[in-house]
């Protein structure tokens, strides 16, 4: 057999333990478990919303925070976290307007030395919550939209199911022709790497949350130490994960029903940034890493069409097969996802493109790192010794 029919060999053989042996990553049916009765007290409940410069979505996802239909006590706390577009003030106008729960802005001001603007904002903003003695912090980004009844999902399968963190990975927006090739894959990827059923297991064998939306029980982040322990990670959502289940938490991720991003990525560069200011810190920053993630994805999504239109083209009946097989198999575990999006399952195929993308924007990642830009994100960079971290 010629070389070729051993990468495609190769690459069907991953396809075909990824479909069965990688914890189902690709069904989209982890969805919040079950709830039961209604507890007979509903807890206590603060609202942190960190936000830089965020007045252009908060008019479609601020309302939605404070119209939740929560039976219990509930309270919202934005972090107004050095605004320069009036964030502050926009918020505090759209509780006048639309009232609800009630709404306390409050400043951080910059980040001490050693700390990420998010977490620095978390922690002020979940210091001011503690304040009024709640059982559960809902941790939220800027631009999530919740549907009313949100926040009462969310406790009542934290309560009935005895958990500590419940996130949801909110579904994110699908308008433009690039948002619709990139989105989806994006979360295709992170269950990949994360698969939501190891994670929600009795004894799991992974571990993550989605830093859109995770309900937190109080004592559970004390007892992880939440957010110091965490105050350099890039990637917090994964690091908030690892530092509460490391604590003895338990932990649930699933997808989203009623919980959507409003931030647009209309551009391939606005997706683009989003990735690359990360990309190369969930790989620790290790060149190492870099070369096998590269190695990887070319084996994995590359290898399957050229090997399947190089075959065809050659008459090597063995390499096309094999290539075919494999970008079969590999479309056909993208497809759920795509569902889940509400988008065709036509698009299935373009799978290994949209890698391609993703392979090169972890590239441009490291790149930037080395020429000293470090993860730059709204006006702030964080060097090398911001990383992904495991909880420090």
């Amino acid at each position: 057999m010629s070389i070729f029919a051993w990468f495609a060999l190769s690459s069907l053989a991953i396809w075909v333990w990824l479909l069965l042996g990688r914890g189902f990553f690709w069904r989209t049916d982890q969805r919040l478990p079950p709830q039961g009765a209604a507890p007979a007290r509903w807890p206590r409940v603060a609202v942190v919303v960190p936000a830089r410069d965020e007045a252009a979505v908060l008019p479609r996802s601020l309302p939605s925070l404070l119209g939740q239909d929560y039976p219990g006590e509930a309270e919202v706390f934005l972090v107004d976290d050095g605004s320069t577009d009036g964030t502050g003030r926009l918020a505090r106008e759209l509780s006048v307007l639309h009232g609800g729960l009630p709404l306390t802005v409050v400043s951080p001001g910059e980040p001490e030395a050693g700390w990420t603007g998010k977490l620095w904002a978390l922690r002020h903003g979940m210091a001011r919550a503690r304040a009024g003695g709640p059982e559960f912090l809902l941790l939220t980004d800027a631009d999530i939209a919740h549907r009313p009844d949100g926040l009462r999902r969310l406790v009542a399968a934290a309560t009935g199911n005895g958990l500590d963190l419940v996130s949801q990975m909110a579904r994110l927006r699908v308008a433009s022709g690039w948002e619709r090739l990139v989105v989806p894959a994006f979360v295709y990827f992170f269950a990949q790497l994360y698969p939501f059923r190891w994670i929600n297991r009795e004894r799991p064998r992974a571990t993550a949350a989605a830093g859109g939306c995770v309900l937190l029980r109080t004592r559970a982040a004390e007892a992880a130490g939440v957010p110091d322990v965490i105050r350099r990670a890039v990637i917090d959502d994964v690091s908030l994960a690892r530092a509460v289940r490391r604590a003895g938490g338990r932990i649930w991720l699933g997808l989203a029903d009623g919980v959507e991003s409003v931030r647009p990525y209309p551009g391939l560069s606005d997706l683009w940034r989003m990735v690359a200011r990360s990309a190369y810190a969930q790989l620790r920053h290790r060149p190492p890493l870099l070369v096998g993630t590269v190695a990887g994805l070319a084996l994995v999504y590359l290898v399957p069409p050229v090997a399947t239109v190089a075959g065809l083209a050659a008459g090597d009946g063995v390499t096309a097969v094999a290539g075919g097989a494999a970008w079969a198999v590999m479309a056909g575990t993208y497809v759920p996802m795509l569902r889940h999006y509400g988008l065709s399952a036509w698009r299935a195929p373009l799978l290994p493109f949209t890698a391609l993308l993703y392979l090169l924007m972890t590239v441009d990642s490291a790149v930037r790192h080395h020429r000293g830009l470090g993860a730059a994100w709204k006006g702030r960079t964080y060097a090398g010794e911001y990383a992904f971290r495991h909880g420090e």
